[in-house]
């Protein structure tokens, strides 16, 4: 494009899709499989395939893009695995909803009928998180791009259970597990969502066997007590000693159950006397397995009550216990109810209230992984960042129950498991069809119905997706990966797994590092949600702002452990930079019309002041820049440009550069300086701004590469650090600075021009400013600077005080003294005022107690804000008396 200048001002949505498909059609996101150079590999968090893309979406991915960018321009071969997750129950649902449009379920349609409608459907929406993805600005490597249910994955799954199945890691048996009755499916400990409510706490009389007196136990869940098998006292309650061994004719039934004592039992609760209903609760399931306990199942799959609950049979659970109680009342036995904060669990689908079942499942034994993978990070082979994490992931690993991994659903990957029914052999096969059966060769065999948890094929995906069990390219060259990045609410559903599983199948860690960022809230810290009506659209922002403003918003404020306070107007205010950018680039372009390259390098010796200090502050923001992305503190790394580019480019460099452009023996210098600052720049902005920055590349002239994505990252070039010419472009800042502060103060306009006195003793100081004349009144906007090292105050001037002297400023006949001396009392007063509100609440404990953490934080600031503007008023009032 040669010299052409930029348009007047930058419009996203020509700029963004253009160059998606150029960077995609030139090949620039796959690997290159070039040996001498490091390697970089990332597997994406698969989103759901009925996903849509939403905030926590965009800042995951944007970091991740922003990680691989940077290391894609820094030399290295990069990989980005994308890719979908199938989301069984999720999936199901959605097409479930959809058929019901049409009248028909699920059991209408037949499983082989109803899974192709859930593969038409994915065919036909599956894509849409992809293509937003994209819209993102995410450059993966999309000739990678896997689905947990392609046939690669879905065999790599096989391979698995079998190789579990065959090293007894998998087991089929009878356990308490969570069931929705209206998914119809077994759920995870971790697909349970608690939820503390109020409820109700029932005292309940149990008659003792052939004796006149009973035993009042205390229970939230009444309608169970029709499958109690017992009851249960700690053994050290004097209260119920001498009931321990002796019988109980179980209420409304007539069961006669024993009363047994177990250390389990909390003495503080209710009466210390407990249910036992081993069929329907975690913690009576295990009571009954110590003492040889019978399971009595009297709610089942739908939430409807057995035959085994006698006369309540077929009644919904809820309708049971509205039932069971006014029974209990009849019969004298309902001894007393009170209040009582429930914790109550719900799907994490649908929010059915989840009922623990005994039921046949499959599982995983977890200890046996857990242990190398709590090694794996306890020895430093895998990282977390921030570090605390670390703690929450032993907490639970150390801990582990043993992993539900059937699912009563359809879609999904089948468990490869068939029953022969003339032998009865169970057959674990890695094939995808099993039509004899090895032990007798009989035909007659039935498939298992249940599907994997969805979890389980996601915990091979960093291996599974580089095609394990092949040996592959991919998996030799990129396997471990660099880095994962997500959010901590999957550290157990997916990080743990993956660890557990990755070490066991592969010999090695599948990652790295687990960067771990925070949670998108909205501005005043509430979690987003639909119901709340504060959920920021980040395709609707991208609409709005573009891309490039929603991205930088995202890194600018992702601190590590600090979840993100997003509302529109800090997009809007970002945009403001990607425009800044845009327009200092233009005026850089426009200054290098007639711009004839050098050849030779910069005489640094030769160049103006302003010169050796811009080269200085970008060699240092380079350095800084590159940590803080190596560290993964993305925030301050965005802040670091952020603030190099606007206040030390924008602010100083590009207006006093209108002067070194007009003198001829800094002409070519200041040009060849604007030219590189502004390169250096877009290269530091590109993994985060990636269209702004590629739009504006092509209009430079001496570019090394013709697209910026493939450009060369900044290197620190110490040759350029020059802390001298800092320490003196600070002083003319602060000299500046102060000359503007009096105008604002005093309302006069940038362009007042202004009697100025500079002061000082150190008579190097005053050569100094002498020499630097030009650029003082330049960007100070006045005609002259006047230097003393004796000067002394006259009535009508202002000082501002000076790290290096002093200026004294004249304002007689420029403003009323009278009048500004009024109007400061009166901000005086007002000021005094709020500092002795804010005084008060602070020194209140109750506001220091109750008040959320950023309020008080708040008013502190507001504190130290309003003190700083009370004292420079006291000072502008005694300059003016």
């Amino acid at each position: 494009m040669g010299m052409e200048i930029l348009e007047k001002s930058y419009n996203p949505k020509k700029v963004e899709e253009k160059w998606y498909k150029i960077w995609e059609k030139k090949g620039y996101f796959e690997p290159s499989y070039n040996e001498k150079k490091s390697k970089f590999s990332i597997v994406i968090p698969p989103p759901n395939v009925t996903g849509a893309l939403h905030i926590g979406h965009a800042l995951n991915n944007t970091l991740q893009d922003v990680l691989v960018r940077y290391k894609r321009m820094d030399g290295y071969d990069v990989l980005w695995v994308p890719g979908t997750d199938h989301a069984g129950i999720a999936t199901q649902n959605v097409v479930e909803k959809e058929i019901a449009k049409e009248g028909l379920t699920r059991y209408d349609l037949g499983r082989e009928k109803f899974l192709e409608r859930v593969w038409q459907w994915k065919e036909q929406y599956g894509n849409r998180i992809i293509d937003q993805l994209k819209k993102l600005g995410a450059s993966c490597s999309w000739s990678y791009k896997r689905f947990t249910m392609d046939e690669g994955l879905s065999r790599a799954v096989r391979e698995v259970f079998v190789r579990l199945w065959e090293e007894g890691l998998i087991y089929r048996g009878d356990y308490i597990i969570n069931w929705c009755p209206r998914c119809q499916t077994a759920l995870a400990d971790l697909e349970v969502e608690f939820e503390s409510i109020p409820g109700k706490l029932w005292y309940i009389k149990y008659p003792l066997e052939d004796e006149n007196r009973y035993i009042v136990v205390a229970t939230t869940r009444p309608e169970t007590m029709l499958g109690d098998t017992a009851v249960a006292v700690h053994p050290e309650d004097e209260r119920y000693k001498d009931l321990i061994g002796k019988k109980i004719k179980l209420p409304l039934i007539g069961r006669i159950i024993p009363i047994i004592a177990d250390k389990v039992v909390d003495p503080e609760f209710g009466t210390g006397a407990v249910k036992v209903t081993p069929a329907h609760d975690f913690a009576d399931f295990e009571i009954a397995k110590r003492h040889g306990l019978s399971f009595v199942k009297v709610i089942d799959e739908r939430g409807k009550m057995t035959e085994k609950a006698g006369n309540y049979a077929g009644l919904d659970r809820f309708e049971a216990r509205k039932k069971v109680l006014e029974d209990l009342k009849k019969q004298g036995l309902l001894e007393k109810e009170e209040d009582y904060q429930l914790v109550l669990g719900h799907c994490y689908r649908c929010n059915t209230v989840i009922e623990p079942l005994l039921s046949k499942q499959w599982f995983v034994a977890t200890k046996p992984l857990a242990q190398p993978a709590i090694s794996a990070v306890k020895y430093g082979f895998i990282k977390f960042i921030p570090e605390n994490w670390i703690n929450l992931y032993f907490d639970w690993m150390k801990n582990i129950r043993d992993w539900c991994i059937s699912r009563q659903i359809w879609w999904g990957h089948r468990i490869p498991v068939w029953y022969c029914n003339s032998c009865g052999e169970t057959i674990v096969s890695e094939k995808e069809d099993v039509r004899e059966c090895p032990n007798c060769g009989s035909k007659n065999l039935k498939r298992d119905e249940d599907v994997l948890d969805t979890w389980f094929s996601s915990a091979l995906w960093p291996f599974s997706t580089l095609g394990w069990p092949e040996n592959t390219k991919a998996l030799s060259t990129f396997y471990p990966t660099t880095v994962l990045v997500t959010s901590f609410d999957i550290i157990f559903f997916w990080v743990a797994r993956m660890i557990m599983m990755g070490i066991h199948f592969t010999g090695q860690i599948p990652f790295k590092n687990v960067y771990i960022h925070a949670l998108v809230r909205d501005e005043k810290g509430q979690k987003m949600s639909k119901s709340r009506g504060n959920v920021i659209d980040p395709l609707e922002m991208i609409d709005k702002y573009g891309t490039d403003a929603l991205r930088f918003t995202l890194v600018a404020l992702a601190a590590q452990g600090r979840d993100i306070k997003l509302s529109e107007a800090r997009i809007e205010g970002f945009k403001h930079f990607i425009n800044k950018i845009w327009n200092a680039s233009r005026f850089v372009l426009m200054n290098l019309k007639d711009y004839l390259p050098e050849k030779e390098e910069l005489r640094l010796n030769e160049l103006p002041l302003f010169s050796k200090w811009i080269l200085s502050e970008l060699q240092k923001t380079v350095k800084i820049v590159r940590e803080k992305l190596d560290e993964f503190e993305f925030d301050q790394a965005a802040m670091q440009i952020y603030h190099f580019f606007w206040d030390k480019f924008c602010d100083w460099y590009l207006e006093v550069s209108k002067i070194y452009l007009k003198d001829p023996k800094y002409k070519i210098s200041t040009q060849k300086i604007l030219l590189e600052v502004l390169k250096s720049s877009l290269k530091l902005l590109h993994p985060f701004i990636p269209f702004i920055t590629e739009e504006i590349w092509q209009y430079l002239p001496e570019r090394e590469t013709e697209h910026i994505i493939i450009a060369k990252y900044p290197v620190f070039e110490e040759r350029f650090v020059d802390e001298n010419a800092e320490k003196l472009v600070q002083i003319l800042q602060e000299l500046i600075i102060g000359i503007r502060s009096v105008k604002a103060e005093y309302n006069l306009t940038s362009k007042t021009d202004l009697n100025v006195i500079f002061r000082s003793s150190d008579n190097g100081i005053l050569n100094f400013i002498n020499d630097q004349k030009k650029p003082i009144k330049f960007l100070a906007k006045v005609s002259d600077i006047e230097l003393s090292n004796n000067y002394q105050k006259k009535k009508g001037e202002v000082s501002v005080v000076l790290s290096e002297g002093e200026i004294f400023i004249n304002l007689a006949g420029l403003i009323d003294i009278e009048k500004e001396i009024k109007r400061l009392k009166k901000e005086k007063e007002k000021i005094e005022k709020k500092l002795l509100q804010i005084e008060r609440k602070l020194k209140n404990r109750e506001f220091l107690e109750k008040a959320p953490k950023e309020v008080v934080e708040k008013e502190k600031f507001n504190y130290k804000e309003f003190k700083e503007r009370l004292n420079k008023i006291i000072h502008y009032l005694s300059e003016l008396s």
